[in-house]
């Protein structure tokens, strides 16, 4: 078999388990990877003064709605390619990747100029009235971390294509390192020049004596502060992408670097996939925002939005399997049905979310159980945010076996070139129900114009729960619809 035909022949003849693994693991790894990331992220920030958490916690919302718009152009090369693909159609796989980064360029060109001036006004808007220095310091994160645009449409939009023909390996690879670069540079950019010393006193065992070891060595530090991390995310992103561009080349991918803008037939059609998904997002994050607005009516809400960044790092232990199978099921997915084979499309989709509920079940019990120890070692010296954290996760651990679902089928519909669908399940689930519950639930009094209405006022604990409750319901109504079918009729 030739470097240019695709491996899903291949891949019939092994059993279906170890068919999902194969492409999970790599991105199993690279999430835990991620996760490893953004723990230390927040582990780093928690040494600077405390309004840098809130800071952070509340640009989180604002950086993710950002970077998942580069996601949704990744969504529609990983379906376009991996129906290609499955076609055994080389010509026609490469030119949809060179088409959909092309067009990831000239979208993140045109986000990138809008969304520099939106940083004061997402800082307002999301950080409690009194908290201003929280505010300033989130603008002036996000004033910086906007330049990251630009290269995360590129990892993202090459890594959906290389994942569209069954790599997964390369982004774990070329990500990791990413991800440790970030994190020297994190170190680096943070803190200030920092003088150590060493010192193991003189110690005898039996008859053996062991001298006194003592020295100093100093780390080189910028000082830098939260402009730091933001800083180090934008220069790691950037060397990454460059990388991407070079490695790629030597894949079934070819000259990637070639890049071909799109007409308007290919601007149709990449739209009609990247704009479902990237509303998704829209809607995802949005609501989000507007679930961190509301944490800033409750008692002690600044931290509530500072523990929401280290709790949902601490979460992703419990789901990044569940998003290593997901990426597994969106390509499967793809090939199977360009393959013109539905019944194993929908046979790997059901695999790989079922796999999924378990490693989430596991896990979430783990963090269910530890969550107190975990938070406090993560946010030393920060109690009040850390008590916040392990109040979050074992809230959202109720209800981690079906968010290993819904992640898993809403990627697997995503795979086959269903966005629509998952749009419509978001929209409900995040802005329908999430928001006015988390309203009810957590305030004492809503006010909606002249109108007061009557909540529970459970604080920030009535917030978590409207996170696991809506988990639960996202998770169920997936399995539904996999069950009915209709993705399959998706056209790419």
């Amino acid at each position: 078999m030739s470097n240019d035909e695709p491996e899903i022949i291949k891949q019939a003849e092994e059993s279906p388990l170890s068919t999902v693994w194969k492409l999970a693991w790599p991105a199993v790894a690279l999430n835990a990877l991620q996760t490893i990331n953004s723990l230390l992220d927040s582990y780093f920030v928690s040494h600077l003064e405390g309004d840098a958490l809130t800071a952070i916690g509340a640009a989180t919302t604002t950086l993710f709605l950002l970077i998942s718009l580069s996601m949704a152009v990744g969504v529609a090369s990983t379906a376009m390619v991996a129906r290609a693909y499955g076609e055994g159609d080389p010509t026609k796989y490469r030119e949809a990747n060179r088409k959909c980064l092309g067009f990831a360029i000239l979208s993140a060109l045109i986000l990138t100029i809008v969304a520099v001036p939106f940083a004061p006004t997402a800082a307002a808007f999301l950080i409690p009235g009194d908290a201003p220095h929280a505010a300033r310091l989130m603008a002036q994160y996000l004033g910086i971390v906007t330049l990251v645009l630009i290269p995360s449409f590129i990892i993202q939009t090459l890594a959906g294509s290389l994942r569209g023909i069954g790599d997964t390996k390369s982004p774990m690879v070329i990500s990791g390192l990413q991800i440790g670069l970030h994190i020297v540079l994190n170190y680096l950019l943070i803190f200030s020049t920092t003088r150590y010393h060493f010192h193991i006193p003189k110690s005898i065992f039996g008859n053996v004596t062991f001298p006194e070891i003592s020295f100093f060595f100093t780390t080189p530090g910028a000082g830098m502060g939260l402009n730091g991390a933001a800083l180090a995310l934008v220069l790691s992103a950037w060397i990454s992408a460059l990388i991407y561009l070079i490695s790629t080349t030597r894949t079934p991918l070819g000259e990637v670097w070639r890049i071909k803008f799109p007409g308007m037939d290919w601007v149709k059609r990449i739209f009609n996939l990247a704009a479902p998904a990237g509303l998704m997002s829209v809607v995802r994050v949005t609501s989000l925002m507007a679930f961190t607005s509301i944490l800033t009516q409750v008692p002690n809400g600044k931290f509530a939005i500072g523990a929401i960044r280290p709790g949902f790092s601490i979460e992703a232990l419990a789901f990044m399997p569940s998003f290593g199978l997901a990426i597994a099921a969106s390509a499967l997915v793809g090939q199977s049905l360009g393959a013109k084979d539905p019944a194993r499309a929908k046979k790997l989709g059901w695999i790989a979310a079922h796999q999924a509920g378990i490693v989430s079940t596991v896990a979430a019990i783990f963090i269910f159980i530890f969550a107190d120890p975990i938070t406090h070692n993560v946010l030393q010296g920060q109690p009040e945010y850390a008590a916040q954290a392990a109040s979050y996760l074992r809230h959202v651990c109720t209800t981690e076996t079906l968010f290993g679902y819904a992640m898993v089928l809403l990627s697997a519909m995503q795979g086959a070139g269903d966005t629509k669908r998952p749009f419509w399940l978001t929209l409900i689930g995040m802005w329908i129900i999430r928001v006015p519950l988390a309203m009810f639930m957590s305030l004492e009094v809503i006010k909606l114009g002249v109108v007061a209405i009557p909540g529970l006022g459970m604080g920030a604990d009535g917030a978590w729960t409207t996170l696991a409750i809506t988990q639960a319901v996202q998770g169920i109504a997936c399995i539904v619809l996999w069950q009915q079918g209709k993705w399959a009729f998706a056209k790419v």
